[in-house]
């Protein structure tokens, strides 16, 4: 079977959240109020100390598109990335994605933002498949409602599972990425965690179970990394190696 590489979005590949950008876009474009912006930020906060109501959240989101052309939606989003999400991409993250290219690994966006942000942005990095909150879209319109479970937490074990048996991954062999406590269900699922720029909690939880936590900044450039192998790079990664990362351990020992 093959190994799988998944990645996160937010946080990980990319060093903002997405919602936050978007809710700025739409505000600057007269799609959305002040009092979407504020609802927005109060589900972000909750989302960052893992307390997140998915089911609220998703039902304020539906509630936004609902009845909207699914094709003006996308030609809308492609812009957004163009505009206001590209610059953020992690340059030593896009060069893990292409490691493990090289390294002939299947990779996939795991993520529960929806593929109006997934697509271009796995068409930028090189990436497989995109895994995402799928979006019920009748006759070209939204109808207001998402396919179950959404992919958010136990959700995104369920798709990434599903994912991986469709596509003949070892899930116990496989790579995920990720920056969200929320994610732990995936993280203990694979058999290579690799916790990223993580948020307080999945921070203690990955010390305590000894899983490589790093810090790619969006500043930072890989040195050299091109010139190593596939296999060789992911390497780097996984032990915090100066081609790519500044492992945690290695920041204390250094008295970064």
């Amino acid at each position: 079977m093959a190994i799988g590489a998944l990645f996160d979005i937010d946080g990980t590949l990319i060093a903002r959240n997405s919602a936050a950008l978007y809710m700025r876009h739409l505000r600057r474009t007269g799609q959305a109020r002040r009092r979407d912006v504020a609802r927005t930020l109060y589900f972000l906060a909750r989302y960052k100390l893992g307390l997140l109501n998915v089911d609220r959240a998703l039902a304020v989101s539906m509630a936004w598109v609902l009845g909207k052309r699914e094709d003006v939606v996308r030609e809308d989003c492609a812009d957004w990335y163009v505009r206001e999400v590209r610059a953020f991409i992690v340059p030593t993250m896009a060069a893990a994605v292409r490691a493990h290219v090289r390294a002939g690994h299947v990779t996939a966006l795991l993520t529960s933002a929806t593929r109006y942000l997934a697509d271009p942005l796995a068409a930028d990095l090189g990436i497989q498949h995109v895994i995402v909150t799928q979006l019920v879209v009748r006759d070209g319109v939204f109808t207001g409602e998402a396919v179950r479970p959404v992919c958010y937490g136990k959700g995104k074990t369920y798709w990434a599972e599903r994912f991986a048996a469709e596509n003949g991954v070892d899930l116990a062999r496989s790579y995920f990425y990720t920056d969200s406590v929320t994610d732990l269900p995936v993280l203990e699922r694979v058999g290579e965690p690799r916790v990223v720029n993580p948020d307080p909690r999945l921070r203690r939880e990955a010390l305590r179970r000894g899983w490589p936590v790093m810090r790619p900044r969006l500043r930072d450039a890989p040195a050299g990394g091109e010139e190593l192998s596939g296999e060789e790079l992911i390497r780097s990664i996984a032990t915090g190696g100066e081609a790519t990362w500044r492992h945690d351990g290695a920041r204390r020992r250094a008295g970064d």
